[in-house]
């Protein structure tokens, strides 16, 4: 069983490598270049630049590269399954869904399942650890199928941003909200909902901010102690290191990852972003 993951999972370059799972980069324009997310960029450059105030520009994965690897599969016989970074924020899915279509013309024996995750960041790469985990374990094709698509319709994602102008910028938040909520240390709390990024609250202070996200966890989490929570900042991990802190010592996980965010992500957040994701349900054993 073959599995991909686009770079918006922000899972680092070596876990790919480590796991044998087939990366789709999406690619950031920077400086007047274009780049490959995660296998093609360096993150410290990327959030130089941000910082020097310049906006970059993103872009989906490639056609010709879902057309290449869907081949290679179909060529292959083997199964397949690609965990797809949320349709409302990139047009990745549609256009995979699109270029298998095309293979299964030729190789009309195709066996790949596309999941539109509805996911961002690590709520999309903690799907693509869990299959790795399974498909480790010699589950089958189908019971790893029906898992992620159960994870991906339970994943919490619970995160602020560090810069509001940002936001602004790409536009995403009025021009005017940010300029006060710069002012007075204003700190939203975005979710995800149905794909889609949606603000839920917003507080005066990093350090309230951070407790309501504590707060949140405990209201929708299941059976955190159960679970490994994964947590993803853009170049903040001062904060990232605290909030992992907190959840230790609140909910007692399997363990708590930290990875930082890719540049297709960043490019809409900027810096001083970070987020928490979970389940808000466990699936049955």
């Amino acid at each position: 069983m073959k599995i991909y993951a686009d770079s918006a999972s922000d899972l680092p370059k070596s876990f790919y490598e480590q796991n044998n799972v087939i990366i789709l980069p999406l690619r950031v324009q920077m400086k007047g270049q274009e780049y490959d997310d995660v296998i093609g960029v360096d993150m410290q450059d990327v959030y130089d630049t941000i910082r020097a105030g310049e906006m970059l520009k993103t872009s989906q994965v490639s056609p010709e590269l879902f057309l290449k690897e869907f081949t290679a599969l179909a060529q292959s016989g083997e199964e397949g399954l690609y965990i797809a970074f949320s349709s409302q924020l990139s047009g990745t899915y549609n256009t995979a869904v699109m270029m298998a279509e095309q293979v299964k013309e030729k190789y009309p024996d195709l066996k790949l399942v596309i999941i539109d995750s509805k996911c961002a960041s690590m709520g999309c790469g903690l799907l693509v650890k869990e299959a790795v985990r399974l498909r480790e374990e010699g589950v089958s094709f189908e019971q790893i199928v029906d898992k992620i698509r159960f994870n991906a319709e339970h994943m919490e994602h619970l995160f602020t941003v560090g810069d509001l102008n940002h936001l602004a910028k790409g536009g995403r938040l009025s021009k005017a909200s940010a300029f006060i909520g710069s002012i007075l240390s204003i700190k939203p709390v975005l979710d995800v909902e149905d794909g889609k990024l949606v603000p839920i609250e917003k507080y005066r202070g990093r350090k309230k901010v951070i407790n309501r996200l504590i707060e949140l966890m405990a209201e929708r989490g299941d059976s955190l102690s159960e679970q490994v929570i994964a947590i993803s900042h853009s170049d903040d991990l001062e904060d990232a290191e605290e909030v992992k802190s907190l959840i230790i010592e609140n909910f007692h996980p399997k363990a708590v990852e930290i990875h930082l965010i890719g540049s297709v992500i960043a490019a809409h957040t900027g810096t001083g972003t970070f987020g928490i994701y979970f389940l808000n349900k466990l699936p049955k054993e």
